[in-house]
């Protein structure tokens, strides 16, 4: 989702879901580590864990949430920030 000109607090949100506890730690440490292998970028913080059903990740422009499925749609941050374009990534 493209927030930049409607927030002032991050540029990007990336949402994804997972399916279980496990895959949600294993897409969350997977994009940590293909930033700081592929491009040398660390968050600026974590947060939550995977019993929680929701990991944010924080790189400031750009904060990814990897929510379990149900807790995507109950918080449904789309919904939250509809005004917001919705950016599709090629090959995903």
């Amino acid at each position: 989702m493209d927030l930049r000109g409607i927030s002032t607090f991050t540029d990007f949100f990336v949402i994804c879901s997972g399916s279980s506890e496990p895959h949600l730690k294993a897409i969350a440490g997977e994009i940590e580590t293909r930033l700081r292998e592929d491009d040398d970028i660390r968050p600026a913080a974590v947060d939550g864990f995977p019993a929680s059903h929701w990991i944010v990740l924080d790189y400031l422009q750009v904060i990814v949430h990897v929510f379990h499925r149900e807790k995507r749609e109950f918080y449904s941050l789309e919904d939250l920030w509809s005004d917001a374009p919705r950016l599709t990534i090629a090959g995903l």
